[in-house]
């Protein structure tokens, strides 16, 4: 069958990962990465704020320049995330070959 992800031949039910899977875990794990990278930023830049005594923002509490990190977070987990997400996902299918046959 062409489009199914079945491997036909002597392995047998074996299934072959498509690009489409790895295209899915991803953009799934970019998203999250950028989200969490960023909220993650944030909190690094309150707790230096609190550290260096900077005075937050009256009005709402923000951190001292709490964007510049939460953009180096995001920058940072839109890469990490992925890339240690898709490692794990190779390795793991590598492994489930491996002990099949």
């Amino acid at each position: 069958m062409a489009g199914s992800g079945k491997r036909e031949g002597a392995g047998g039910g074996q299934t072959d990962t498509t690009r489409w899977e790895y295209l899915g875990v991803g953009c799934f794990s970019a998203f999250v990465g950028l989200a969490g990278g960023g909220m993650i930023a944030v909190l690094i830049a309150k707790i230096v704020g609190a550290f260096s005594r900077c005075t937050p923002d009256a009005e709402t509490g923000a951190p001292c320049s709490w964007f510049t990190y939460a953009v180096f977070g995001a920058v940072g987990g839109f890469v990490v995330v992925p890339a240690v997400s898709l490692w794990l996902f190779r390795r793991g299918r590598a492994r489930a070959n491996y002990d099949r046959g």
